[in-house]
């Protein structure tokens, strides 16, 4: 395919395809193409000129080769753009705001007098019908009763040009504000979707880990107990208890068998289930990616809630400086210049627009937040609590040795381990898996059903014996397994760095099986940053012994740790801390870190975790590196000191702006446009990204 390249500087290249004008979709396949090749930094592509600019750093020539070969109908083409990037919302509203400025001022040139005082009439019928409603309905003194009034007052009075612009003008802002919120919502939405999770698909009777955006409709996943249902799809085999209550609110899980239909989303608490997927990864993630931000809109922060408080009650003063300047002055063009000055606007759509820019910025920096409120209450936390195992630690455990007990041999120990533990995944669980595979142990299904026991273990039966694995509060406390008499010599010896994961046959210790977890190189500076950042107490909680707490807790330096703990002493303890008046930040992976997630004033899960901890966590990191907590307490403190900045903005602007109508120094029209256009300016800048500021 040819081009023509129409302007070129270094590193920068203007080019043009043989065509009018690009569909929607043509423009964004060019666009994604090119940003898809090496040496490509940025690429915007214009569809009504098919023209297309791209900046560079690798070498021209072959960029330039690699330009031509594009395809706009090629599959792997299409592959690149996701489904929803923004281009058809932009252009249309683009269009609308141009329509709407041709035909306001169009009117006015080319309409006789007599019709543009009747179109006037005509369109202010909108604007007081709203402000009647507002008042005799709904019973409350809100922005639409100042427009309505400020309208009517110039129509009576005989100044229809001031009408006519006051309501070009509130035309424009409301257009504009709902092009703000929607661009805000698209681009969180846009920035998620991106996000791409992955799935076991069973295949050929094994079962392989696959992107979830390349399972089809028709194929089998795998699902199991505190996982999250990635797709709608049917049970063929399985039975579980899922919890729906995202898309019912009842938290009383729903049992699901054979046939059974389940949704994406809902995460299964017991069991284990294979589903037929009904509807493919696309479209549908990304409304109900939109759905979730609209129900995030709902948990607003405080200071959201205030903000729209106090712009509604800002209206009956506005209404009584409205009459004080006609009472003092008896000039009505002064007490316009005051209607037409209200503080709720710029309140109402600069604060959700702040919150929502704050999201989208925390996703660019792979941290999903689910809701202003959260930011809010990380940007107030004095309080944090850490899980350590995939938290502290880097969840990749290493098998050390395995002890033996009974004369049982080390490798059919470990086997055993390997194929109990392969059917719930997680850092331990995983740690026995890889050192089985590393020593070639082969391990074929000898078990019945597995039970898993959340935070403790898991049981099954092997030749008619009982067979249980986990923690010695499980195994040696709940369980009631015994060491043989003659070698409790063995426990003993046995070093207090490592963690233990105890194995019992038949009622009796067969093997303890010892592993280190190590430490996340950034943890000690990441725990000195937070502290630095205004958290007071820094605690570590754990399932794991003392010995091994107390090792992490010296070496990354919180202020207080808690070992040997059960999930519910770690929601107990977050409860403690918030009855005491404390702001509580809880971090985990785990599924036994759920209940405290729940607890917390903001929970945060870790990406490579337990899909329920993420599930129920309000704020999840997609990135292996616990800087990205430093850079969410830095975004929520910089979206706190924009929103104090907006707030002084609002009052100082329209103060002066009502000041300069009393003094006869604006017009009304002139105090309107500044007013709307202070609004826009305002919302456009909440829009920009947080981090500038630093």
């Amino acid at each position: 395919m040819k081009i023509v390249i129409k302007h070129e500087i270094s590193g920068r290249i203007r080019f043009s395809m043989p065509k009018r004008r690009f569909s929607f979709e043509e423009a964004d396949r060019l666009q994604y193409y090119l940003l898809s090749l090496d040496g490509v930094e940025k690429a915007t592509v214009y569809e009504r000129s098919a023209d297309a600019v791209i900046v560079y750093t690798g070498d021209r020539d072959e960029i330039l080769k690699k330009v031509t070969t594009f395809d706009a109908d090629s599959e792997e083409v299409k592959a690149l753009v996701p489904d929803n990037t923004g281009r058809e919302l932009m252009a249309s509203y683009k269009e609308k705001l141009i329509t709407k400025v041709i035909l306001h001022y169009g009117c006015r040139v080319f309409l006789p007098l007599p019709i543009r005082r009747v179109k006037a009439i005509i369109m202010a019928t909108k604007f007081i019908y709203r402000g009647l409603v507002s008042l005799f309905k709904r019973r409350r003194l809100e922005v639409s009763v100042l427009d309505a009034t400020a309208i009517t007052v110039s129509l009576l009075t005989g100044d229809y040009k001031t009408a006519s612009s006051v309501m070009f003008l509130l035309g424009v802002g409301d257009l504009l504000e709902e092009w703000t919120h929607k661009k805000s919502v698209d681009d969180l939405a846009r920035s998620m979707a991106l996000k791409s999770d992955k799935v076991w698909l069973k295949k050929d009777g094994a079962e392989i880990q696959i992107p979830i955006n390349q399972v089809a409709p028709g194929d089998e996943i795998s699902v199991r107990v505190g996982s999250v249902i990635p797709l709608d799809g049917t049970v063929v085999c399985g039975e579980a208890l899922v919890n729906q209550s995202t898309l019912t609110g009842e938290g009383i899980p729903v049992e699901k068998k054979e046939g059974a239909y389940v949704y994406a989303g809902t995460v299964i608490e017991e069991g284990d289930i294979v589903l037929r997927v009904e509807k493919a990864s696309g479209a549908t993630r990304y409304e109900k990616i939109i759905k979730m931000i609209e129900e995030s809109e709902q948990l607003k922060s405080g200071v959201e809630s205030r903000a729209e408080h106090l712009a509604d009650g800002l209206v009956p003063y506005t209404l009584g400086g409205t009459i004080l300047a006609y009472l003092f002055t008896r000039n009505i063009t002064k007490a316009l210049s005051v209607l037409m000055v209200d503080f709720s606007c710029a309140l109402k759509l600069s604060m959700p627009v702040t919150v929502l820019s704050a999201m989208r910025e925390c996703q660019d920096n792979h941290l999903t937040v689910k809701g202003g409120k959260f930011l809010e209450a990380i940007a107030s936390a004095d309080t944090i609590v850490f899980d350590k195992t995939g938290t502290l630690t880097m969840a990749t455990p290493k098998v050390m040795d395995v002890i033996t007990f009974s004369g049982r041999d080390k490798d059919e120990m470990l086997r055993i381990a390997a194929c109990l533990e392969e059917h719930y995944p997680h850092s331990i669980a995983n740690a026995v898996v890889e050192e089985a595979a590393a020593r070639g142990l082969e391990h074929k299904e000898m078990h019945s059903k597995v039970e898993y026991v959340v935070a403790h273990g898991i049981a099954s039966d092997i030749d008619g014996k009982k067979v249980v694995i986990g923690s010695w509060h499980f195994v040696m406390e709940d369980e009631g397994c015994v060491i043989p008499e003659a070698e409790k010599d063995k426990l003993e010896n046995i070093s207090k760095e490592y963690s233990r994961l105890f194995l019992a046959i038949g009622g009796e210790l067969a093997a303890i099986i010892l592993l280190v977890d190590p430490l996340r190189p950034e943890a000690l500076d990441v725990v000195k940053k937070l502290h630095k950042a205004g958290f007071k107490n820094i605690v570590m909680m754990t399932g794991d012994s003392k010995h091994t707490a107390k090792r992490v807790a010296n070496l990354v330096g919180v202020d207080s740790y808690y070992a040997e703990v059960l999930p519910e002493d770690k929601a107990g303890f977050v409860r403690k801390e918030k009855e005491k008046g404390h702001t509580v930040v809880m971090i985990g992976d785990g599924i036994n870190d759920s209940p405290a997630l729940s607890e917390a004033d903001c929970g945060i899960a870790i990406s490579e975790g337990a899909q329920l901890a993420r599930q129920i966590a309000d704020v999840m990191i997609s990135e292996d590196n616990l800087y990205s907590l430093v850079t969410l307490k830095e975004l929520s403190d910089l979206l706190m000191k924009r929103i104090r900045f907006n707030y002084r903005f609002v009052v100082g602007f329209n103060l002066g702006l009502i000041g300069l109508g009393l003094f006869g120094t604006i017009t009304p029209a002139t105090s309107a446009m500044l007013h709307n256009g202070s609004t826009i300016a305002l919302g456009l800048r909440s829009m920009t990204n947080l981090k500038k500021e630093k």
